[in-house]
Protein backbone atom coordinates (compact mmCIF):
# COMPACT_ATOMS: atom_id res chain seq x y z
CA UNK A 1 0.00 0.00 0.00
CA UNK A 2 2.87 2.34 1.19
CA UNK A 3 4.38 2.08 -2.62
CA UNK A 4 1.27 2.96 -4.04
CA UNK A 5 0.79 5.44 -2.08
CA UNK A 6 4.10 7.47 -2.67
CA UNK A 7 3.15 7.09 -6.63
CA UNK A 8 -0.39 8.92 -6.05
CA UNK A 9 1.44 11.57 -3.64
CA UNK A 10 4.53 11.84 -6.46
CA UNK A 11 1.84 12.23 -9.16
CA UNK A 12 0.07 15.00 -7.04
CA UNK A 13 2.71 16.46 -6.97
CA UNK A 14 3.45 16.97 -10.23
CA UNK A 15 0.46 18.06 -10.99
CA UNK A 16 0.69 20.83 -8.65
CA UNK A 17 3.81 22.05 -10.21
CA UNK A 18 2.72 21.74 -14.20
CA UNK A 19 -0.29 23.79 -12.91
CA UNK A 20 1.89 26.76 -12.08
CA UNK A 21 3.60 26.36 -15.66
CA UNK A 22 2.59 29.43 -17.56
CA UNK A 23 2.46 27.61 -20.97
CA UNK A 24 0.53 25.12 -19.45
CA UNK A 25 -1.68 27.88 -18.20
CA UNK A 26 -2.78 29.14 -21.25
CA UNK A 27 -4.15 25.71 -22.27
CA UNK A 28 -7.21 25.75 -20.29
CA UNK A 29 -8.34 22.37 -21.47
CA UNK A 30 -5.10 20.98 -19.96
CA UNK A 31 -5.66 22.95 -16.76
CA UNK A 32 -9.51 22.02 -16.51
CA UNK A 33 -8.16 18.20 -17.05
CA UNK A 34 -5.36 18.48 -14.55
CA UNK A 35 -7.60 20.30 -11.87
CA UNK A 36 -9.96 17.51 -11.70
CA UNK A 37 -7.32 15.06 -11.29
CA UNK A 38 -5.85 17.15 -8.86
CA UNK A 39 -8.95 16.94 -6.43
CA UNK A 40 -9.26 13.52 -7.29
CA UNK A 41 -6.37 12.49 -5.60
CA UNK A 42 -6.04 15.58 -3.10
CA UNK A 43 -8.32 13.35 -0.89
CA UNK A 44 -5.95 10.25 -1.11
CA UNK A 45 -2.76 12.77 -0.93
CA UNK A 46 -4.55 14.16 2.58
CA UNK A 47 -5.15 10.51 4.18
CA UNK A 48 -1.62 9.23 3.05
CA UNK A 49 0.07 11.70 4.78
CA UNK A 50 -2.08 11.47 8.57
CA UNK A 51 -0.92 7.37 7.62
CA UNK A 52 2.41 7.91 7.22
CA UNK A 53 2.51 10.61 10.57
CA UNK A 54 0.42 7.88 12.41
CA UNK A 55 3.44 4.96 11.55
CA UNK A 56 6.05 7.33 12.59
CA UNK A 57 3.96 7.61 15.96
CA UNK A 58 3.78 4.29 16.32
CA UNK A 59 7.32 3.77 15.66
CA UNK A 60 8.30 6.19 18.30
CA UNK A 61 6.19 5.17 20.85
CA UNK A 62 7.67 1.01 20.77
CA UNK A 63 11.29 2.64 20.66
CA UNK A 64 10.09 4.50 24.19
CA UNK A 65 8.28 1.07 25.27
CA UNK A 66 11.87 -0.56 24.74
CA UNK A 67 13.33 2.11 26.15
CA UNK A 68 14.92 2.35 30.19
CA UNK A 69 12.33 4.72 31.79
CA UNK A 70 10.00 2.55 33.05
CA UNK A 71 7.36 5.22 33.77
CA UNK A 72 7.72 6.68 30.37
CA UNK A 73 7.02 2.96 28.57
CA UNK A 74 3.87 3.15 30.86
CA UNK A 75 2.60 5.89 29.49
CA UNK A 76 3.93 4.43 25.60
CA UNK A 77 2.30 1.40 25.58
CA UNK A 78 -0.98 3.15 27.09
CA UNK A 79 -0.98 5.72 23.96
CA UNK A 80 0.34 2.98 21.46
CA UNK A 81 -3.24 0.93 21.39
CA UNK A 82 -4.69 4.38 20.27
CA UNK A 83 -2.75 4.76 17.74
CA UNK A 84 -2.90 1.26 16.64
CA UNK A 85 -6.50 1.17 16.19
CA UNK A 86 -6.32 4.89 14.29
CA UNK A 87 -4.06 3.11 11.85
CA UNK A 88 -6.15 -0.03 11.26
CA UNK A 89 -9.31 3.09 11.13
CA UNK A 90 -7.01 4.81 8.13
CA UNK A 91 -5.90 1.58 6.20
CA UNK A 92 -9.82 0.67 5.99
CA UNK A 93 -10.15 4.31 4.51
CA UNK A 94 -7.56 3.81 1.87
CA UNK A 95 -8.29 0.59 0.93
CA UNK A 96 -11.91 2.23 -0.49
CA UNK A 97 -9.97 5.08 -1.53
CA UNK A 98 -7.52 3.03 -3.65
CA UNK A 99 -10.55 1.60 -5.44
CA UNK A 100 -9.82 2.11 -9.20
CA UNK A 101 -12.23 4.50 -10.20
CA UNK A 102 -15.12 4.51 -12.39
CA UNK A 103 -13.59 6.98 -15.33
CA UNK A 104 -17.17 8.45 -15.80
CA UNK A 105 -18.10 9.46 -11.85
CA UNK A 106 -16.54 13.12 -12.22
CA UNK A 107 -19.17 13.45 -15.06
CA UNK A 108 -22.44 15.12 -16.06
CA UNK A 109 -25.19 13.16 -16.70
CA UNK A 110 -28.41 12.45 -19.20
CA UNK A 111 -31.39 10.96 -18.24
CA UNK A 112 -34.32 9.70 -19.78
CA UNK A 113 -37.50 8.86 -17.72
CA UNK A 114 -40.77 7.04 -19.41
CA UNK A 115 -43.99 5.72 -18.22
CA UNK A 116 -43.89 2.13 -18.75
CA UNK A 117 -46.44 -0.59 -17.63
CA UNK A 118 -49.59 1.02 -15.61
CA UNK A 119 -51.16 3.53 -18.46
CA UNK A 120 -51.72 7.00 -16.69
CA UNK A 121 -50.60 6.20 -13.36
CA UNK A 122 -47.64 5.25 -15.24
CA UNK A 123 -47.17 8.27 -16.58
CA UNK A 124 -47.69 10.15 -13.71
CA UNK A 125 -45.67 7.85 -11.75
CA UNK A 126 -42.61 8.99 -14.07
CA UNK A 127 -42.85 12.99 -13.57
CA UNK A 128 -43.16 12.34 -9.73
CA UNK A 129 -39.54 10.66 -10.39
CA UNK A 130 -38.56 13.57 -12.68
CA UNK A 131 -39.80 15.41 -9.35
CA UNK A 132 -37.86 13.61 -6.66
CA UNK A 133 -34.54 13.53 -8.57
CA UNK A 134 -35.22 17.59 -9.46
CA UNK A 135 -35.26 17.88 -5.62
CA UNK A 136 -32.73 15.84 -5.32
CA UNK A 137 -30.26 17.69 -7.59
CA UNK A 138 -31.02 21.13 -5.95
CA UNK A 139 -29.96 19.36 -2.29
CA UNK A 140 -26.60 18.44 -4.28
CA UNK A 141 -26.60 22.25 -5.74
CA UNK A 142 -26.45 20.75 -9.56
CA UNK A 143 -28.51 21.97 -12.16
CA UNK A 144 -30.98 20.91 -14.51
CA UNK A 145 -31.68 21.13 -18.35
CA UNK A 146 -34.66 19.25 -20.11
CA UNK A 147 -33.92 18.55 -23.23
CA UNK A 148 -36.95 16.99 -24.32
CA UNK A 149 -40.66 16.22 -22.92
CA UNK A 150 -43.78 14.74 -24.02
CA UNK A 151 -46.49 15.49 -21.23
CA UNK A 152 -49.48 13.05 -20.40
CA UNK A 153 -53.00 14.33 -20.36
CA UNK A 154 -53.43 13.09 -17.23
CA UNK A 155 -50.28 14.51 -15.40
CA UNK A 156 -46.60 13.63 -15.42
CA UNK A 157 -44.85 12.58 -18.66
CA UNK A 158 -44.61 9.44 -21.47
CA UNK A 159 -40.71 10.35 -21.79
CA UNK A 160 -38.96 13.04 -20.52
CA UNK A 161 -34.59 13.83 -21.04
CA UNK A 162 -32.80 16.14 -19.20
CA UNK A 163 -29.52 16.61 -18.37
CA UNK A 164 -27.74 17.17 -14.62
CA UNK A 165 -25.00 19.37 -14.44
CA UNK A 166 -22.61 19.35 -11.36
CA UNK A 167 -19.90 17.50 -8.90
CA UNK A 168 -19.78 14.63 -9.82
CA UNK A 169 -23.63 13.56 -10.77
CA UNK A 170 -22.87 10.31 -12.63
CA UNK A 171 -21.25 8.72 -9.33
CA UNK A 172 -23.99 9.42 -7.17
CA UNK A 173 -26.97 8.54 -9.93
CA UNK A 174 -25.32 6.12 -12.31
CA UNK A 175 -26.97 3.41 -9.97
CA UNK A 176 -30.64 4.56 -10.89
CA UNK A 177 -31.00 2.78 -14.11
CA UNK A 178 -33.48 0.73 -14.55
CA UNK A 179 -37.49 -0.34 -13.83
CA UNK A 180 -39.11 1.58 -10.57
CA UNK A 181 -42.16 0.07 -9.22
CA UNK A 182 -44.87 2.15 -7.36
CA UNK A 183 -47.44 0.45 -5.46
CA UNK A 184 -50.18 3.06 -4.28
CA UNK A 185 -53.89 4.08 -4.71
CA UNK A 186 -54.55 5.87 -8.22
CA UNK A 187 -56.64 8.98 -7.62
CA UNK A 188 -58.78 7.84 -10.07
CA UNK A 189 -59.60 5.02 -8.23
CA UNK A 190 -63.24 4.98 -6.54
CA UNK A 191 -62.80 1.51 -5.02
CA UNK A 192 -59.46 2.09 -3.17
CA UNK A 193 -57.40 -0.49 -5.17
CA UNK A 194 -53.94 -0.43 -4.73
CA UNK A 195 -52.29 -0.32 -8.06
CA UNK A 196 -48.50 -1.39 -9.54
CA UNK A 197 -47.14 0.34 -11.99
CA UNK A 198 -43.73 1.09 -13.74
CA UNK A 199 -41.54 4.02 -15.26
CA UNK A 200 -38.08 3.00 -16.58
CA UNK A 201 -35.18 5.34 -15.84
CA UNK A 202 -31.43 5.51 -18.24
CA UNK A 203 -28.57 7.39 -16.95
CA UNK A 204 -26.04 7.71 -19.23
CA UNK A 205 -22.81 9.67 -18.42
CA UNK A 206 -22.11 13.23 -20.93
CA UNK A 207 -19.92 11.93 -23.01
CA UNK A 208 -16.82 14.17 -24.90
CA UNK A 209 -16.48 14.29 -28.66
CA UNK A 210 -13.74 12.83 -28.81
CA UNK A 211 -14.71 9.85 -26.76
CA UNK A 212 -17.57 9.02 -29.55
CA UNK A 213 -17.27 8.43 -33.13
CA UNK A 214 -19.88 10.03 -34.58
CA UNK A 215 -19.79 10.55 -38.27
CA UNK A 216 -21.90 13.23 -39.04
CA UNK A 217 -23.02 11.96 -42.72
CA UNK A 218 -24.17 9.03 -40.45
CA UNK A 219 -26.64 11.36 -39.21
CA UNK A 220 -30.13 12.95 -40.69
CA UNK A 221 -31.29 16.27 -39.05
CA UNK A 222 -34.69 16.71 -39.76
CA UNK A 223 -36.40 20.08 -37.90
CA UNK A 224 -40.06 20.25 -36.93
CA UNK A 225 -42.36 22.75 -34.73
CA UNK A 226 -41.98 22.27 -31.00
CA UNK A 227 -45.27 21.17 -29.07
CA UNK A 228 -46.91 21.45 -25.55
CA UNK A 229 -46.40 24.71 -23.40
CA UNK A 230 -44.10 27.68 -24.53
CA UNK A 231 -46.02 30.10 -25.76
CA UNK A 232 -46.12 31.94 -28.77
CA UNK A 233 -42.91 31.18 -29.76
CA UNK A 234 -42.88 27.11 -29.55
CA UNK A 235 -45.46 26.80 -32.06
CA UNK A 236 -44.14 29.22 -34.73
CA UNK A 237 -40.42 28.81 -35.53
CA UNK A 238 -39.03 25.31 -36.83
CA UNK A 239 -37.10 25.38 -33.64
CA UNK A 240 -37.47 21.13 -32.70
CA UNK A 241 -34.52 19.18 -33.96
CA UNK A 242 -34.82 15.42 -34.64
CA UNK A 243 -31.12 13.47 -35.44
CA UNK A 244 -31.20 10.00 -36.47
CA UNK A 245 -27.91 7.83 -36.65
CA UNK A 246 -28.56 5.83 -39.51
CA UNK A 247 -26.16 3.12 -38.81
CA UNK A 248 -27.94 1.81 -35.23
CA UNK A 249 -31.14 3.44 -35.60
CA UNK A 250 -31.17 5.61 -32.52
CA UNK A 251 -32.71 8.39 -32.93
CA UNK A 252 -33.19 11.69 -30.25
CA UNK A 253 -34.93 14.63 -30.09
CA UNK A 254 -34.94 18.19 -28.70
CA UNK A 255 -37.44 21.10 -28.68
CA UNK A 256 -37.47 22.61 -25.21
CA UNK A 257 -33.93 25.05 -26.01
CA UNK A 258 -35.40 28.67 -27.01
CA UNK A 259 -33.44 28.41 -30.36
CA UNK A 260 -33.19 25.82 -33.27
CA UNK A 261 -29.26 26.01 -32.97
CA UNK A 262 -29.53 25.58 -28.87
CA UNK A 263 -31.94 22.72 -29.51
CA UNK A 264 -29.24 20.76 -32.42
CA UNK A 265 -26.28 21.62 -29.98
CA UNK A 266 -28.42 19.84 -26.60
CA UNK A 267 -29.72 16.86 -29.74
CA UNK A 268 -25.88 15.93 -30.39
CA UNK A 269 -25.18 15.71 -26.90
CA UNK A 270 -27.63 13.43 -26.19
CA UNK A 271 -26.94 10.98 -29.55
CA UNK A 272 -23.03 11.22 -28.56
CA UNK A 273 -24.28 10.04 -24.59
CA UNK A 274 -26.85 7.45 -26.23
CA UNK A 275 -23.97 5.95 -28.54
CA UNK A 276 -21.46 5.58 -26.09
CA UNK A 277 -24.09 3.51 -23.65
CA UNK A 278 -24.99 1.45 -26.93
CA UNK A 279 -21.70 1.02 -27.42
CA UNK A 280 -20.59 0.48 -23.47
CA UNK A 281 -23.42 -2.55 -23.71
CA UNK A 282 -22.25 -3.93 -26.96
CA UNK A 283 -18.57 -4.69 -25.18
CA UNK A 284 -20.15 -5.85 -21.69
CA UNK A 285 -22.41 -8.75 -23.51
CA UNK A 286 -18.93 -9.67 -24.87
CA UNK A 287 -16.68 -9.55 -21.74
CA UNK A 288 -20.04 -11.43 -19.91
CA UNK A 289 -19.22 -11.32 -16.55
CA UNK A 290 -18.21 -8.45 -16.50
CA UNK A 291 -21.51 -7.08 -14.89
CA UNK A 292 -22.06 -9.34 -12.66
CA UNK A 293 -19.61 -7.70 -9.76
CA UNK A 294 -21.49 -4.73 -10.06
CA UNK A 295 -24.95 -3.52 -8.90
CA UNK A 296 -27.73 -4.44 -11.06
CA UNK A 297 -27.29 -4.86 -15.14
CA UNK A 298 -28.24 -0.80 -15.64
CA UNK A 299 -30.90 -2.66 -18.37
CA UNK A 300 -34.03 -0.77 -18.69
CA UNK A 301 -35.94 -4.15 -17.89
CA UNK A 302 -34.63 -4.84 -14.50
CA UNK A 303 -36.96 -4.31 -11.69
CA UNK A 304 -34.50 -2.26 -9.40
CA UNK A 305 -36.92 -0.31 -6.45
CA UNK A 306 -40.36 -0.56 -5.40
CA UNK A 307 -42.14 2.72 -3.94
CA UNK A 308 -44.67 1.12 -1.65
CA UNK A 309 -47.27 4.27 -0.44
CA UNK A 310 -49.50 2.62 1.89
CA UNK A 311 -46.28 1.82 3.87
CA UNK A 312 -44.13 4.68 3.24
CA UNK A 313 -41.64 2.18 2.35
CA UNK A 314 -38.72 2.30 -0.23
CA UNK A 315 -36.98 -1.45 -1.47
CA UNK A 316 -33.82 -1.54 -3.63
CA UNK A 317 -34.15 -5.20 -4.34
CA UNK A 318 -30.64 -5.32 -6.02
CA UNK A 319 -29.44 -4.95 -2.58
CA UNK A 320 -32.30 -5.71 0.00
CA UNK A 321 -32.19 -2.34 1.66
CA UNK A 322 -35.52 -1.13 3.05
CA UNK A 323 -36.07 2.41 4.28
CA UNK A 324 -39.43 3.20 5.95
CA UNK A 325 -39.31 7.35 4.32
CA UNK A 326 -41.23 6.98 0.89
CA UNK A 327 -42.10 10.20 1.94
CA UNK A 328 -38.99 12.16 2.09
CA UNK A 329 -37.24 9.65 -0.62
CA UNK A 330 -40.11 11.48 -3.22
CA UNK A 331 -38.93 14.94 -1.85
CA UNK A 332 -35.15 14.49 -2.59
CA UNK A 333 -34.12 12.67 0.57
CA UNK A 334 -31.97 10.16 -1.59
CA UNK A 335 -28.93 9.92 0.17
CA UNK A 336 -29.74 7.06 2.08
CA UNK A 337 -30.42 4.85 -0.19
CA UNK A 338 -27.28 6.08 -2.71
CA UNK A 339 -24.74 5.58 0.32
CA UNK A 340 -26.11 2.11 0.90
CA UNK A 341 -25.58 1.40 -3.07
CA UNK A 342 -22.29 2.90 -3.18
CA UNK A 343 -21.11 1.32 0.06
CA UNK A 344 -22.22 -2.29 -1.32
CA UNK A 345 -20.42 -1.54 -4.62
CA UNK A 346 -17.04 -0.86 -2.26
CA UNK A 347 -17.30 -3.55 -0.30
CA UNK A 348 -18.28 -6.02 -3.88
CA UNK A 349 -14.48 -4.49 -5.40
CA UNK A 350 -12.72 -4.78 -1.98
CA UNK A 351 -13.98 -8.42 -1.79
CA UNK A 352 -14.18 -9.25 -6.09
CA UNK A 353 -17.08 -11.07 -5.48
CA UNK A 354 -18.99 -12.28 -8.10
CA UNK A 355 -23.03 -12.73 -7.25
Amino acid sequence: MLERLQIIEDRYEEICNLLMMPEIAIDLKKVKDLSKEQKRLETIVTKSRSYRSLLEEEKSLESLINGNDLEIAELAKLEIEGVKEEILKVEEELKILLIPQDPQDDKNIICEIRGAAGGDEANIFAGDLFRMYSKYAEEKGWTIEVINSEPSDAGGFSKIEFMINGDSVYSFLKYESGAHRVQRVPETEASGRIHTSTATVLVMPEVDEVEVDLDLNDVRVDTYRSGGAGGQHVNKTESAIRLTHMPTGIVVQCQDGRSQHENKATAFKLLAARLYEHALQEQEQQVGKERLAKIGTGDRSEKIRTYNYPQNRVTDHRINFTIQQLDRVMNGKLDPIIEALITENQRRQLSKKEV
